[in-house]
């Protein structure tokens, strides 16, 4: 397995070697050491992951038709509370 720390990759990278410590770590016959030093790496990776979700949930944007212009609108998913 790679090191999740060096450089970015891609959100779908970051997600394929993050199931992929996931499903090592559930097949349960890793020794202890190797369980914690994947569970850390696959912290990373999970942390990676949420905030280049976060960050293109901030970039993206409604075009929404005002007085006949369309104009740019922030998206907020349902069920989250407005900042």
């Amino acid at each position: 397995m790679s090191d999740p720390t060096p450089g970015l990759q891609s959100f779908e990278a970051g997600l394929d070697e993050l199931e992929s410590v996931v499903r090592q770590l559930e097949a349960g016959d890793l020794a202890l050491e190797k369980s914690i030093e994947l569970f850390e790496s696959g912290m990373v990776l999970s942390e990676r992951c949420r905030r280049q979700l976060l960050d293109a949930e901030t970039k993206v944007e409604m075009l929404v038709r005002r007085e006949g212009k369309m104009q740019p609108e922030p998206f907020r998913p349902e069920g989250r509370a407005q900042q």
